[in-house]
């Protein structure tokens, strides 16, 4: 809960496993969104990861996709000398490729996918809900908790709600992407969805996908 309520803030935040706020030297780090921050110290703590560190950045910088390489690069710069392996939990995130041009720089690998609801449903199952229908809009956990202060006073809703139309009119159905079976969660994005005045559809994807990845990318840095 600190994490995602000090990246929501705007600070950076380093994290242990045991999720105590911590800088030092170890073996792998984790530069990932802040929007991602819960569901991954989650996996880390599960599966007893006590060599990953995970550092988050802000979620709004979403609202600002084209500073997220440099965002991500300053942690690299300013991390890279005291950590054995890096990687980068995020997807291009509306960077148009200049996330992964910066990354091969460096030889630092990413999240596969274009973004969180990709790699969170999968990419088969994520292509299957495009398809049936293109003019979606996502919500995560994440997104669900904190909507109001990311869409409604983000895009500035709460004070020109005429905007709505201009942001979502060719939108026609929204999404719950849920990590979890939530009861609290899945009321909250179901009246999002009426805000919107879009077609609700819940799809629960867990987070089986994101810690495949991480398994695969991370753990294996442990040998």
């Amino acid at each position: 809960i600190s994490c995602i309520r000090s990246t929501i803030d705007g600070n950076m935040t380093t994290f242990t496993a045991r999720g105590q706020y911590r800088l030092m030297t170890a073996k792998i780090l984790v530069i990932a969104c802040g929007a991602l921050a819960h569901d991954l110290m989650r996996l880390v703590r599960l599966n007893q990861w006590t060599h990953v560190r995970i550092r988050c950045l802000p979620p709004a910088l979403h609202n600002q996709p084209d500073k997220i390489p440099d965002a991500v690069r300053a942690q690299i710069e300013k991390s890279r000398a005291h950590y054995e392996r890096i990687f980068v939990a995020y997807g291009d995130c509306g960077t148009g490729g200049k996330l992964d041009d910066m990354l091969l720089q460096y030889g630092i690998e990413r999240l596969p996918g274009a973004h969180c609801y990709e790699f969170f449903a999968g990419s088969d199952e994520f292509e299957s809900l495009a398809e049936a229908e293109a003019g979606t809009f996502y919500l995560t956990n994440f997104l669900t908790r904190h909507f109001d202060r990311l869409v409604r006073k983000g895009l500035g809703l709460d004070k020109r709600p005429e905007l709505k139309d201009l942001y979502f009119g060719n939108y026609r159905r929204l999404v719950f992407l849920a990590q979890d079976d939530n009861p609290d969660l899945r009321e909250m994005a179901e009246e999002h969805a009426d805000f919107l005045g879009l077609e609700y559809q819940y799809q629960f994807t867990g987070t089986a996908h994101v810690e495949q990845c991480l398994r695969e990318q991370v753990v294996r840095w442990q040998e």
